[in-house]
């Protein structure tokens, strides 16, 4: 059953209704804070759902993708953005990764100064 967002127009509360989709529009909404009818319906933000692949194909757009050799600023925040579209946490090794090309230190200072970067099983380097 879905929730719909109100707002009362005298105490200026907001408040969830739940009703079904059939009931919407037919059904009075009265405020339970205040018991006023004088109440609106806020809209909230909406979602798109995509596929993993739609993602992953949009942020491989060759415009996106035009400076990642030469910048280390894009490559960080295509890494960013990557992790954050993957929804999972990435660990504190990455992170510091993605932080240190978001300041503009190239893959191969990083390695430098992170020589067991990537020791883990099924890890590539950075400067491939």
């Amino acid at each position: 059953m879905p929730a719909y967002d109100y707002r009362c127009l005298n105490c200026r509360k907001r408040f969830d209704v739940f009703m079904p989709y059939s009931e919407y529009g037919t059904r009075p909404v009265k405020c339970p804070h205040c018991g006023s009818d004088n109440v609106e319906r806020r809209i909230g933000r909406v979602r798109i759902g995509r596929s993993d692949d739609a993602r992953m194909t949009e942020m491989a757009d060759p415009a996106q993708l035009e400076n990642i050799d030469r910048d280390p600023r894009t490559l960080g925040r295509m890494m960013r953005q990557m992790s954050g579209e993957l929804d999972q946490d990435m660990g504190s090794e990455f992170n510091e990764v993605v932080s240190r090309l978001e300041k503009g230190e190239s893959p191969e200072a990083i390695e430098r100064a992170m020589p067991d970067l990537g020791s883990g099983e099924g890890s590539d380097s950075l400067a491939d």
